[in-house]
Parts: structure tokens; sequence; C-alpha cells
């Protein structure tokens, strides 16, 4: 915990305060609440959190940070030392939470995202940490904090409903970076309790200065703290140093010294009531940030640990320093950026070089030699290139912005050319890629390129260039690199066979992918001579995308299979692993293997909880899977992101286009279904204003496209639904759309239109499907189903609907029984019709599918078929303990036997994120405050 201590003397702010001790008082009944408080600094802001706290004992434990100009390019840095995450932790899940923490550089650049699996991990653990006690989590000047810090702020804050926790910002008002608005505009929005601290007034200032001197102020000294402004900091300071001045022989035979009359010189004014030795010491300390350990200190000063332990106990007594757990702290920020703007900026600057080297010497943390680099104006000696070079790939990992800097740094102060420089700068083009700077990356690399000897590193630089090319949308130029870059007869084998792997993912000719299929041939067969784990599996993924897009999904599951077996669970091919895994699903589903692409997805989620990654693309894998399953609920529930709320903090994942293209037209492909007119046309919205910019985007219009087309139809404008619709027959040789999934309904469509050129169309392009596919599978049966429609023959839907009743996918079961239907209507066989028709309505309304119910029985209406009666459900309840549906029922037992959100996950093999989905639904149906009420209403119900 990192606090100052409770002030001896206590005064004003009880409205406030009251304000935050009852929100102690709910956490005790497992009620989490935010609280963001923000004022001008030394207006008392961590004063107060402390006071609340202190009052309200025994309370809850308490976890507390504060953010600082030091660390703010540090990733995650603040919450870290505020969870206590370190390795060998005597807590097993905070030693565990630090083993997954980001180390090791990503085999793919600028693919690892760090930060994202950081906030993960430190997500969960707080999550876990809930589940046992309740917590207060503090960090104080939030307007420092780093973007993933803030990430896991904002994400806490957004589901502070579901964990027992008081969640409190401390933040100047003024000024605020975006993030930081964003984030205090989402607390509002939610409804968390923003305090404003204004200064002190008059009344309140006389009684401080009497509970410190011990007298009322005389007017002398009222004229004296008025300068404070109501400043409780500054009040204290002065009387104080009033304090000390009466208490010191030597200070009081001087009686015309006036006190200092500014906040930095009373601070600074403190260093006159210890020894010079200790002052010498507090002047080191303060390089080291607002907080720091006596082994780090005696290390800078090269002193053993226990020789300064007279000087810290002299500083902790003087209030300058306050003990924190196993760090020392500043009793105040202000106090610490006094002490160290007293320096001048000359020897500042030099002692943070000094402190680097002490701390590089002495094996520290990378990031705490880093941060001193970064304080002092160069780096100082030869040895700072090396430390750079040896450690450029964590630190490109941990803290790309911060590499950035200093790789530049030492580049600008280094000889162009040779195996230094050449070296410094392969790192800096890593950094570059982490941090998205891919445009600055292709002018670097490009510069670099005509300067650089070295085969190997020439070679790397090629490789950066590419990824850094295609990152900014220039995909020719990539592939004209790597085509330069294969082009030497020196070309070591491991960069040929990634530069083949890149080359093949990269050449998908709209005409067809014989030509990458060769060369990705070609990358696997250099991979395996040179024996790269990295290559060969980018090499086999390259051959599952072309057999996938050839249709041939049975050898695409052999290659991935292969892939996945190659790179096994290396930590620095997590990236690539995660992506197989996420193939293998949309594999097994293409085959019409549905229950093994339910276990591959509970294998991706697996790997994803136990790493600590994000669980980010298996929610678009996951909601198309329960979509076609029919598991339309557990659909939305996977999709269920609160990402909006903070655009500027989302996961690089959620700003892909490709997935918000899923995201949007999923969700209103089901919410048109379910006759949700309203969302569909939100949904409808947001994914029509996005840009179709490259055949990626085209794989993954296909469900926005079928809504599009269904929101025409539910207007009534069938020939342009099936006009609409009709933009799936263009799919060009390079595209992997599955577009045989949505050609029934587009000849459905066309027939009702009267458009029958365009249904043969689509039904011819539809048997050309199942013609390619290598094994008989869901396209075969597609074309059975565009067969039957057209010829008007009842045999070919009924082997469809044979079909999709024993193999699946459960979705398509009362679509192809409800054309089963009509054409069976149409050959007389009205019985049968009608059995068909019932099994179709019975089977949408489980899915809550208005609009098809209506749809099947208008059609058969016009045919004379009316269903049987009592067929459909009941309305389903909306709210209560009979609104949940089956998971959200799992979910509500399991959130009773006291499991926490990770547990849950892990237990349903759900995304950590989805779990969140289903708890906040089941908050609401229940009109629940806290899951306290979720585990009281379970076992009412004996669940």
């Amino acid at each position: 915990m990192w606090s100052t201590g409770r002030l001896p003397h206590w005064v004003g702010r009880g409205q406030e305060l009251a304000v935050l001790t009852a929100a102690i008082q709910d956490l005790r009944r497992g009620v989490g609440s935010v609280a963001w408080i923000e004022g001008e600094p030394g207006i008392g802001k961590s004063s107060l959190v402390t006071e609340a706290i202190a009052a309200s004992a025994p309370g809850p434990d308490v976890s507390w940070a504060m953010a600082d100009q030091l660390t703010q390019r540090l990733p995650l840095r603040v919450m870290v030392d505020c969870l206590r995450v370190r390795p060998g932790s005597p807590d097993p899940r905070r030693a565990h939470a630090a083993d997954l923490l980001p180390g090791r550089q990503s085999s793919t650049p600028g693919g690892g995202d760090a930060a994202a699996t950081g906030v993960e991990v430190l997500v969960t653990l707080v999550d876990e940490l809930c589940a046992i006690a309740p917590m207060v989590l503090v960090i104080d000047d939030l307007q420092w904090a780093d973007e993933a810090s803030l990430m896991v702020w904002h994400q806490l804050a957004a589901s502070i409903s579901q964990l027992r926790l008081l969640l409190v910002a401390t933040c100047r008002p003024t000024p605020r970076r975006l993030e930081v608005e964003q984030v205090r505009t989402a607390v509002v929005r939610r409804g968390g309790t923003l305090i404003t601290l204004e200064p002190l007034p008059e009344t309140d200032v006389a009684d401080l200065v009497t509970a410190i001197v011990g007298v009322p102020p005389g007017d002398a000294l009222r004229r004296l703290t008025a300068q404070s402004a109501g400043n409780p900091l500054y009040v204290r300071e002065l009387s104080d140093a009033l304090v000390r001045d009466r208490a010191s022989p030597d200070r009081a035979a001087r009686p015309g010294e006036q006190l200092p009359v500014s906040l930095a010189g009373v601070l600074a004014d403190r260093l006159s009531s210890v020894s010079p030795q200790t002052a010498q010491v507090l002047r080191t300390a303060v390089l080291l940030g607002g907080g720091f350990t006596a082994t780090d200190l005696a290390v800078v000063l090269r002193q053993p640990a226990s020789a300064l332990a007279p000087a810290l106990q002299e500083a902790v007594a003087a209030g300058i320093v306050a003990g924190a757990g196993t760090e020392l702290v500043f009793r105040h920020p202000l106090i610490r950026q006094a002490l160290h703007e007293s320096m001048p900026l000359a020897l500042r600057t030099a002692l943070h070089a000094e402190a680097a080297r002490e701390l590089a010497a002495a094996g520290a943390d990378a990031l705490s030699v880093a941060q001193q680099l970064s304080a002092a104006s160069q780096q100082r000696g030869t040895w700072s290139r090396g430390w750079l070079i040896k450690m450029a790939p964590a630190l490109a990992t941990r803290a790309p912005e911060l590499a950035v800097e200093l790789l530049q740094r030492e580049l600008d102060e280094t000889s162009i050319g040779g195996e230094a420089w050449e070296s410094l700068m392969t790192g800096l083009l890593w950094a570059l890629l982490a941090t998205g700077s891919y445009q600055e990356g292709v002018r670097q690399a490009g510069w670099a390129l005509t300067v650089m000897t070295d085969s190997a590193r020439r070679a790397e630089t090629y490789w950066l260039l590419a990824h850094a090319q295609v990152s900014v949308g220039r995909g020719d130029n990539a592939i004209a690199s790597i085509r330069q870059a294969l082009a030497p007869a020196d070309l070591p084998g491991k960069w040929q066979a990634r530069m083949l792997a890149l080359l093949s993912m990269l050449e998908r000719d709209p005409s067809g992918v014989a030509a990458a299929d060769s060369i990705a041939r070609r990358a696997l067969a250099a991979a395996e001579e040179a024996g790269d784990p990295s290559a060969t599996a980018g090499a086999l993924h390259d051959l599952w995308l072309t057999c996938s897009i050839s249709r041939d999904h049975a050898a695409a599951l052999d290659h991935i299979d292969r892939a996945l077996r190659v790179i096994g669970d290396d930590p620095g091919h997590a990236d690539l692993r995660a992506a197989g895994l996420d193939a293998r699903t949309f594999t097994l589903h293409n085959l019409d293997e549905w229950a093994p692409a339910e276990l591959a997805l509970r294998d991706a989620r697996e790997f994803a909880q136990r790493t600590g990654r994000p669980d980010r693309a298996t929610w678009a894998t996951a909601a198309v899977l329960r979509y076609w399953l029919g598991q339309w609920d557990d659909a939305l529930a996977e999709l269920g992101s609160d990402a909006a709320d903070s655009p500027g903090l989302m996961y690089s994942f959620l700003r892909e286009r490709w997935s918000a293209l899923l995201t949007h037209g999923v969700t209103a492909l089901i919410a048109g279904r379910r006759d949700q007119r309203d969302v569909a046309d939100r949904e409808l919205r947001q994914g029509l204003s996005l840009p179709m910019e490259n055949v990626t985007d085209r794989e993954n219009r296909d469900f926005l496209v079928a809504a599009h087309a269904l929101a025409q139809e539910q207007r009534g404008e069938i020939g342009q639904a099936a006009q609409t619709l009709a933009v799936m027959l263009s799919r060009q040789g390079n595209e992997m759309t599955l577009i045989h999934q949505w050609l029934p309904d587009l000849v459905r469509l066309a027939l009702a239109a009267g458009d029958g050129p365009l249904a043969q169309a689509a039904a011819q392009a539809c048997q050309a499907e199942a013609a390619a596919e290598a094994r008989p599978a869901r396209a075969a049966a597609a074309a059975r189903r565009c067969r039957g429609l057209v010829q008007d023959d009842p045999g070919p839907l009924l082997d469809a609907v044979a079909h999709y009743r024993t193999v699946g996918p459960a979705v398509e079961l009362p679509a192809a029984l409800e054309d089963l239907a009509v054409v069976l209507a149409g050959c007389g066989q009205e019985e049968e019709a009608r059995a068909a028709l019932n099994e179709a309505v019975s089977l949408y309304d489980g899915m809550q599918a208005r609009w098809d119910i209506r749809r099947a029985e208008s059609r058969l209406r016009a045919l004379g078929i009316r269903r049987a009666p009592h067929s459909r459900r009941g309305p389903r309840a909306t709210s209560g303990w009979a609104a949940l549906t089956p998971t959200e029922l799992k979910v509500a037992a399991l959130v009773a036997q006291g499991g926490s959100t990770p547990d849950i996950a892990r237990d349903l093999f759900l995304s950590r994120r989805t779990v969140q989905t289903y708890i906040s639904r089941i908050l609401a149906k229940l009109d629940a405050k806290s899951r306290v009420e979720i585990a009281a209403e379970a076992l009412r119900q004996g669940a």
C-alpha cells in the first residue's frame, strides 16, 4: 500500500468525507463504487482518502500507488506497483500475474500487443482478489498515468457493479490528456462519485493553524497564511515551518529572518530541519521518483543499505518521506518536485545519468535504468550503447515509446554505419512498430537500407520495412521490398523463409491463389531447412489460407494443426499460436464439424487464459459460431463490448475494420431476425459507414450485407433486397468469403421478386461452391436447398433438412424446413407442408426469430397453409429469474458459489469479457446492485 499516513490534524471536508466513508460501508456489503476526486495540487485529495479509510477501520485491504511524470511512459508501471505484482511474491496470484506480464519480444513486429496482455493480466488479478475479499484501489495523480494503466482503471470502473471494489482516482483538474478526460466522462456517465475539492474557507484555515501551532493565529500569522489561498498543504507547511522556527535555537536566534512566501520555498525549507547527510540522501532519492526502495538508493549512492538507515529514519521523523510497504515515498509529490527542481539542471541530468549507470551495473530492472537514462540529457559514455543494444528487445516490448526515445538519442550520438549503429537501428525499428509508428518506421527503414552492409541486419530491416508498409496500407510496396530483399545471394536462410512466408500472405491475386500457394510451399521448404519455427508456422498458415480459399478445408485443417505442433507453447510465438487456434475453429465449422469447432474455441480460450493474453479475436469467431448454432443470446454476449465508451483507450483489435464489420453485421442480423428494427438500423448505419478497402474487408462484410438485405425485405423492397444480397456472387478468386451461406436466401428473394435469371445464377454459384469442396460439407447442403427451391423439388430440400437435423448447423434447419413447406404446399402435400411449417416455427421461436416466423407464416398462408394452433411458446419473461437464459442461469449459479469472473470464464470456456456481459445482464434482469444480491437470489431459487 502507498500512503502518506493519516494526518494528525483534520479540519473541514465533512460532506466529502461522509461520501467516501459511505462508499466504504457499501463495500462491506459487497457493493462496489467509483470515486473521482479532483482539485489543485496540495488541496487534500490524498488526505481525504486516507482519512476516510482510517475513519472506517477496520476496513478492507487497500492498494495504493502514485503516478508521476517519470513513469508516464512505462506501460502499466503504476498499476503493477499498486497491486504489488512482483516475481516471487508471497501471494501466489500476484506471483503468477508477474510471470504472465510480457517480457519477451513477439515473433511478429507489432503483433504481440504486450500492453493489452498486461491489461488483461492485471484486470483478471483484481477480479480474483475482489472475489476473496473487498478491496480499495487508489491511484493518486491519475493525470500522469500511462495509457495502459488508464485502460486497467477504465475497465475496472466499467465493471464496478460486479466487483467488491472501491476504485478511487485523484486527479488535477487541468490540464488533462484526452484519454484521462474520456475516463472521467465515462465515470460521470455511469453514475460514479465526482468530488471536487475547493480551497478551505478562512475559518477552516484558522482552525487548522490553531491545531498545528497550538494557539489561534494572530493578525501577522493570518496575513501569512492568507497567501495559501486555502490550500491545506501550504497552510500545514507554513505552520510547521513556524513551529520548527520556535523549536530551533539556531533559527530562533535570527528573529529578522522571514519564512519563505512561495510553496516551493516552504517545501524546500523542510531540508533545513534535517542534517546535511540526510539532505544529501534525499536529494539523491528524488532522482528515483515518488517512491523508491532503500536497495536502489543504496546502489546509486554506492553505500550499503544499512548505512542509510539513520538518514532515512530522520527523514521519516521530519515528515519528508513515509513508509509504504517495502518502499519509501515522499510525503507529497510537491515535496519531491520542489527538491528535484531545486537542483541546477546540469547537475540533475548528470546525476540521473550516473544513477542509470550504477543501476545497470547492479543488474537492476531494465525499466528502472531506462527511466533514469530518459531523465538524463545524454547517455554519458559507451556503457549505455552496449546496454541499449542488449536491452532493446525487452524495452521495445515493455516500454516501446521510451525505447524509441533512448535508441534514437543513442543513434544520434553514434557514427553512421558499423555493427553498433546497425544493431541500434534494428532495435529502433522494432520499437517504432510496437508503438504503431508505422509511417516513421517506413521512413527510417528505407533510409537505413542505404547504409547497412551486414546481410542479416539488412534482411531483418527489409522484413520490418515490409511489415510497416503493410500496416500503412501499402501492400504493393511491401511486395516490392520483399522481392528486393530476396534478390541477394547471401540472404540468410532464416530470412529467406520469413520473407517468402510474408510474400505468400500478401501475394493474393484477384484471379486466384495459385501464385500464393506456390510461394508458401517454397517458404515452407526454406523454413524447414533453416530450422525456423516462426517461418515454418507462417508458411503453414499461408497454406491454410490458400486451401481455405480453394475450399479444400480438410487440407487446410492439416496445415494449421501442423503449424500448431511446430510452435508449441513457446511464449515468443504466442501470437502465432492464437491465430492458429482461431483458424482451426473457423475451418472446423467449414467442415460441418460443429462439436469439434466448439472444442477448438475452448482450446483457444484456455490458451488465452493460461497465458494471460486478451481473448480478443475469439470474440468475433465465437459470435459467428454461436450464430450458426442458433445460440443468439450467447452470440450477442460475445459481442457485448463497452469499447465505444472510451475510444481512445480501446485495444488495437477493436479499431480494426474487419472485427467492426463482423460485430455490426452479426448484431444487426440477429436484431433484424428478432424484429428489433431500431437496434438493427443503428448497427447497420454504423457498419455501412465503414469503407471497404481491401480483401479482408470483403471477406468480413457478409453478415452486414445479409442484414442490409433483410432490412430492405422487411420494408417490402424485395427486388432491392435480392440485388443487395447478389453482391455475394462477385466473390473473387482470392477471397475466402463463404458465399454459400447466403445463397439460399438469395434464391428465395429472387424468386419472390420474379427474377428467375438471378435465382438460377445464385443456384449455379452455390453448386460451384459445392463442387469446389474437397469434402462435401456446408456448401453441398446449401446447394441442395437452392436446387430444391429453383426446381420446386422437395427431394433436395428433404436431403438438406436431413443434413441439418443430423449434422447442423442448427440455424439452417428451420430455414430449410420453411423452404420445404413452401415446395410441399405447391406440390399439394398440405399435411406434410403444415408439419414442416410447425417445426420451423417452433425452432424459430426458440431463437426468438419473430420476423422469420411472420415471413414463414405469410409464405405458407398465400398457399393455403396455416400452422397448427397453440404451437408457439408464450412470450419470454423480460425481468426476474424466469428471464435468465440457460447460460445466464449457469453464470448465476457460479456467482452464488463465490466464483470470480475469471473462474467462471475458465469453468464455462468463455472470455472474461463475455462473462462480464452475462453478469451485467443478470444484474439488470434481477434489478440487483451487486454479485451478493445475485447469489442471494440464486440461493432462493435453489440454483
